[in-house]
């Protein structure tokens, strides 16, 4: 029981120093930056679409005309 108690002692005590690190907070930062904009990009290609199909097949257009 001991070493159950032992164990688990350390085990806390390691997630208290992972959780007091901060070498990690700006990777979290930079991901939920990226994963806002994409959301950004996603949401404004869906609500531009139409605009943008016009330009894709315009310029496919003027590409096939070369």
């Amino acid at each position: 029981m001991d070493a159950y108690r032992g164990w688990l002692a350390k085990a806390t005590c390691r997630v208290g120093r992972a959780l007091r690190r901060e070498d990690g907070q700006g990777t979290t930062e930079y991901a939920i930056l990226v994963g806002v904009l994409v959301v950004i990009a996603i949401i404004a290609i869906t609500v531009f679409r139409p605009k943008l199909q016009e330009l894709w097949d315009a310029i496919a257009e003027g590409i096939n005309s070369l």
